[in-house]
């Protein structure tokens, strides 16, 4: 077994890129925008970088849940039903992904991020308090847990703010409480992709658990900061990390094609 493909300097620099990207990803989802690239530039293969960047942040949003369930700002009795459907949905996906192709959800992401951002720049109100729920019991564990679990098994940038804004927009949760009832259910989904990355054998022990020490440090930060600065600080983020995402999603489908237009 390969523990460590990389060298101790980008070893170090992928510590720090976790540490940053779990900070991000406690408060408005979107890490793997800056570890996936970092773990595809360190040299690893697309099926390594997958694994390994979901050990990582089964750290981030391991350490960030805790603290929230710590903290009381989350019942864990109260949200066993989406943590199951979570689960059973995430493993479908992780297991589809095996025998499809993601290229639709490719083309289709980068609009659904930017709604998200739009959504929450144009609705300063979205949020601020608890609403009455849309959904609730079976109905939403299905949705926002199944589904969402779903996709994050079997795509994945992104699920942290879908699982937000179902909170929001569907069980009528205020902002900061929906962030922490995400990464329950965001935790949830990486540890049931993990097992089955384990299981392949793709796994960078080496690199993915340094990087997960480091998405433990930064997920505890954010995660402070999502209940000290609340809706404030949140909002902003999600709307600056959809834009960035979608860019960068983008880019990765168009921008080949756009440099070569150009002849560059």
């Amino acid at each position: 077994m390969d523990w460590f493909v990389v060298s101790p300097l980008l070893v170090v620099i992928l510590f720090f890129v976790a540490v940053l990207a779990a900070f991000i990803d406690s408060i408005a989802g979107g890490g793997g925008l800056l570890t996936v690239p970092a773990l595809l530039a360190a040299g690893l293969s697309p099926a390594q970088v997958l694994a390994t960047n979901k050990l990582q942040s089964v750290g981030g949003s391991f350490s960030a849940s805790l603290y929230f369930v710590r903290r009381k700002a989350v019942d864990l009795r109260q949200q066993w039903l989406n943590i199951f459907l979570t689960f059973l949905g995430a493993v479908a996906g992780t297991i589809t992904i095996q025998h499809l192709q993601a290229d639709i959800l490719r083309q289709v992401l980068p609009l659904l991020l930017i709604g998200i951002g739009l959504w929450f720049l144009f609705m300063p109100k979205l949020g601020e308090v608890d609403k009455n729920a849309r959904l609730e019991g079976l109905a939403y564990a299905c949705i926002g847990g199944g589904c969402v679990g779903f996709y994050d098994g079997f795509f994945g940038p992104g699920a942290g703010s879908f699982y937000a804004l179902g909170f929001v927009t569907l069980a009528g949760y205020n902002l900061a409480k929906a962030t922490a009832h995400a990464k329950v259910l965001n935790f949830t989904s990486n540890f049931a992709s993990l097992l089955f990355f384990m299981v392949g054998g793709k796994v960078v022990w080496g690199v993915g658990i340094v990087m997960l020490i480091g998405a433990v440090c930064g997920a505890r930060l954010g995660a402070r900061l999502v209940l000290s600065r609340g809706q404030k600080l949140i909002r902003p983020m999600v709307v600056i990390v959809s834009m960035v995402m979608s860019a960068k999603l983008l880019w990765d489908s168009h921008g080949a094609a756009l440099l070569h237009s150009f002849g560059l």
